[in-house]
């Protein structure tokens, strides 16, 4: 579904991400580890499209990205949740959910229905300004958002940030129940052993490289891993 062959991108004169190459395949959840620093925020904005790709290769459901617009690759079916400002704090939930689908909007009530099934907490809350609720709700918002045109990649770029144990727990079950209903996730977390426990595969950056890949259990389970990124 998604495939990177040697991507290298950055800003100004400095790469980030020096030679990457890694993949998403069909129904996989495939988390992205690593230090601060990393690269992972600068991964996900170089694949949305967000930053201009130096040089390598995106694939994307077999068509090459890697120069194309933002708007384009949103209407070929990948979503973008970012990890900061990602809800308009002014507008009420559903003219966020509405924002969703500015490109496309005769797939806003189709895609709303599929939402609130997923979310049903933001239907009472509807008319609610965004910028009142709890980061929980907000996230909840900002995920709706990015799945209203009913993406099969979405790409979340620290999804727990600045949420309790308790809410982090409510999130990624609702991530579950998005990938059960057939979207690959793509997810840049510092929650590294949440996200390794739900996630089918998994890669550990470093330096804007790949270190380490594999199955997110076998992740866990490895011990140099689970010493320089999990805690120990």
């Amino acid at each position: 579904m998604l495939k990177l062959s040697d991507v290298v991108s950055g800003y100004t004169d400095v790469n980030i991400i020096r030679g990457l190459s890694l993949e998403v395949n069909k129904n996989e959840i495939v988390t992205i580890i690593g230090q601060n620093g990393s690269g992972k925020s600068t991964l996900m904005k170089t694949i949305f499209g967000l930053l201009t790709l130096r040089s390598g290769q995106i694939l994307f459901e077999g068509s090459d990205i890697s120069r194309l617009r933002t708007d384009k690759i949103v209407r070929m079916g990948m979503g973008y949740v970012p990890q900061e400002r990602n809800v308009f704090p002014s507008l009420t939930v559903m003219e966020n959910l509405e924002m969703g689908a500015f490109i496309q909007r005769d797939k806003f009530k189709e895609g709303l229905e599929e939402v609130l099934n997923i979310f049903p907490e933001l239907k009472q809350k509807s008319e609610q300004k965004a910028g009142t609720m709890s980061g929980g709700e907000q996230k909840m918002v900002a995920v709706g958002r990015a799945m209203i045109l009913k993406p099969v990649l979405l790409l979340l770029d620290e999804p727990s940030s600045g949420l309790s144990p308790k809410l982090i727990d409510v999130l990624f079950k609702k991530l579950l129940d998005i990938n059960e209903l057939g979207t690959s996730l793509m997810i840049v977390e510092q929650n590294a052993k949440k996200s390794l426990a739900v996630s089918h595969r998994g890669y550990v950056l470093e330096m804007g490289k790949k270190r380490f890949e594999g199955e997110g259990k076998s992740l866990l389970a490895n011990e140099e891993v689970r010493k320089l990124y999990l805690g120990g």
